[in-house]
């Protein structure tokens, strides 16, 4: 318990940061019609620029994740945690200045090369920040306890944009993401297992320096070694079956989820016409379940039933969730269905659990960025697939009438995940 309190700059870090990026998203799809389609409840080419959106995300990510946690392993999580706290200011305060078409698309064009850079950065960081301090037996638990930190957030960035005007919530948002730069470079110490596997500074003076390790000279070339992050993705993942399933398991739940994220609000809008306040209530009762589940129960349920047990029950629970969304007959489904993230939250956690149980203690940044190089592929192949699935549904050229068909699909590939969970064997790491 000492050593969770230990990491409490930590988790305000990851709330400041989920706070100000939460904050937004309630606004974010009324912002899009707003500048593209103003007076519509329906448009494709909001649907299409969201999935390009997506999917060119995802193909940074696949890049930068890998490399970014193998370069925390040699700088140290903070020094590299600094570059996306500050960064996603950037896009945010576009649309805190203005909401005009054009401010839309400078926003829209920032949001994509730093997101390429920073998206899922904070928590695969925090995630390697937490296993460098916590041991195994208890991984699992303090992975539940931040990834509940990020559900507070986002409960409480949702319920606070319910309340604001549009304007007013991007500015906050805005105000929010520089207070948590600002305190992480104040309060969160940096995150060292060894010194001697801290090589150098990311800003040295004078000439690069060299560093004797196991009685051989080596300069700074380890940076281009960490420039290799497909050789990386494909090593790890050959490195035991554990993982290679985990991967697949990581693979097509974040396409599901990838894909709900795009097409949900659009749906909901489309057919139900709901708006930036019906969206944050919504996102509020899931965030307030998450938030008891992964605070409460996961710390209870993961001792007791094992990490691999955990993810299948999250699993099942994400396919009944989605399931229900595309069904939805009415305007209240959509909120019955959302208490379902008291069950389906477990997923995430414990995957990350059983990947960083896989590696060593100075892995921990490489395995994190690999999985989370895996999640990224599934943002670049689920908007490919769903987005224009949702747009062909939502629209009068649809083949027959069912708008939840895309999110139907998309739960069916969440079943896929689940599956796969069932057949997931955790092996101890064998360390040589």
């Amino acid at each position: 318990m000492d050593k969770l309190y230990g990491l409490s700059h930590l988790f305000m870090t990851v709330f400041l940061h989920n706070f100000a990026i939460f904050m937004v998203l309630p606004a974010i799809t009324d912002v899009t019609m707003a500048a593209l389609c103003p007076g519509q409840d329906e448009c494709s080419l909001a649907i299409y620029l969201t999935g390009f959106q997506q999917a060119m995300i995802g193909l940074g990510t696949l890049v930068m994740m890998p490399l970014l946690g193998n370069l925390s392993d040699k700088y140290g999580r903070k020094a590299i945690l600094t570059v996306p706290m500050i960064l996603t200011i950037i896009p945010i305060g576009i649309l805190a200045y203005s909401r005009t078409k054009k401010f839309f698309y400078v926003y829209y064009v920032f949001k994509i090369l730093i997101s390429m850079v920073c998206e899922g950065s904070v928590p695969c960081l925090a995630l390697a920040y937490v296993a460098d301090n916590i041991p195994e037996s208890g991984r699992s638990t303090a992975f539940g306890i931040l990834s509940g930190i990020g559900s507070a957030a986002f409960v409480c960035g949702t319920l606070s944009a319910r309340f604001l005007s549009t304007a007013l919530t991007f500015q906050v948002s805005t105000f929010i993401a520089v207070i948590g730069a600002v305190y992480m470079q104040f309060f969160l110490r940096e995150s060292i297992i060894d010194d001697k596997h801290l090589y150098t500074p990311i800003i040295s003076q004078g000439e690069p320096t060299i560093s004797k390790v196991n009685g051989k000279l080596e300069s700074n070339k380890h940076i281009f070694k960490a420039l290799s992050s497909f050789k990386d993705l494909t090593s790890f993942l050959n490195s035991s079956l554990t993982i290679t399933q985990a991967a697949i398991v990581a693979f097509f739940s974040n396409l599901a989820d990838v894909g709900l994220h795009g097409s949900m609000m659009y749906f909901l809008k489309a057919q139900f016409h709901f708006d930036k306040n019906q969206f944050a209530d919504l996102m509020v009762i899931s965030g307030i379940a998450g938030t008891v589940s992964q605070l409460l129960l996961m710390p209870i349920l993961a001792p007791i039933l094992g990490e691999a047990k955990l993810l299948s029950v999250g699993l099942f629970f994400h396919c009944v969730h989605m399931f229900l969304y595309s069904i939805a007959w009415s305007s209240l489904v959509p909120y019955a269905s959302a208490m379902f993230s008291i069950l389906f939250v477990f997923s995430q956690p414990c995957i990350r659990s059983i990947v960083s149980k896989q590696a060593g203690s100075h892995e921990q940044g490489r395995a994190q960025g690999c999985i989370s190089g895996i999640c990224s592929v599934a943002h670049i192949v689920s908007p490919l697939v769903f987005s224009p699935l949702t747009a062909l549904f939502l629209s009068e050229k649809a083949p027959f009438n069912f708008p939840g068909f895309s999110i139907m699909c998309i739960g069916f590939a969440s079943m896929i995940s689940f599956a796969q969970s069932l057949t997931l064997k955790v092996a101890p790491l064998i360390l040589s």
